[in-house]
């Protein structure tokens, strides 16, 4: 009898400190996302701005559907991290060819001007609301000109040296992040995801807001 009361209060006490060592688990680790599944590394580990905040990246394209319907979510998402001061949150054309470079010549060509505003959502909507084909530069100026841009001022700061540099650059972006489309978001040059990867529009979310909070800047 003796024994057995011994054993019975050795068990409890085993349970007690499972069930206590289960609950510190699940304390750390409120909600798990899984690298490979939900989002993956880069394909190499890419420059951030080193200013003490965690870089996230929204690679699109304006021919993309998907990046269209998404500018009002992306845009949601912004605002409910201002004022936080730990994200440096950027749009970047991706170019994953030749095709892709007119249009993101134009971005930033649009941004060196100071007319991204203006025109990032025209270019969107011309392309996805009016049916207009702006896949040559030719095309691209014309559109802009009915937009009262000058469109001598923006032919020239499309072949300028900083704009052709950054397209270059967004092209060694794209490729060097591993993402085979868009919209994808890439937090901290180490990790990417997309709607695919996450379920879900609102899970993508979710997850580089998980990713950003486990980053180091």
């Amino acid at each position: 009898m003796e024994g057995n009361f011994v054993m019975n209060k050795l068990i409890k006490a085993f349970l007690v400190l499972t069930l206590s060592l289960t609950s510190i688990g699940v304390t750390a680790l409120p909600l798990a996302y899984v690298e490979g599944e939900h989002y993956k590394l880069t394909t190499q580990r890419l420059a951030v701005s080193g200013e003490g905040t965690t870089d996230v990246v929204e690679l699109f394209m304006y021919t993309c559907p998907h990046c269209y319907h998404l500018e009002p979510e992306v845009e949601d998402w912004q605002k409910s991290i201002e004022g936080e001061g730990k994200v440096n949150f950027v749009q970047v054309p991706a170019v994953f060819g030749p095709n892709q470079i007119p249009l993101a010549t134009a971005f930033y060509a649009a941004e060196a001007l100071g007319l991204s505003e203006k025109l990032h959502p025209l270019l969107f909507d011309a392309i996805h609301e009016d049916g207009m084909n702006l896949s040559s530069q030719k095309a691209i100026l014309d559109y802009v000109a009915q937009q009262d841009v000058d469109r001598a001022s923006f032919e020239k700061m499309m072949g300028s040296f900083g704009v052709k540099a950054k397209v270059k650059k967004a092209a060694a972006l794209t490729n060097m992040s591993g993402i085979s489309g868009v919209p994808s978001f890439v937090v901290n040059g180490r990790y990417h995801t997309s709607g695919p990867m996450a379920g879900s529009i609102e899970a993508m979310f979710e997850i580089v807001d998980f990713l950003v909070d486990h980053s180091q800047p």
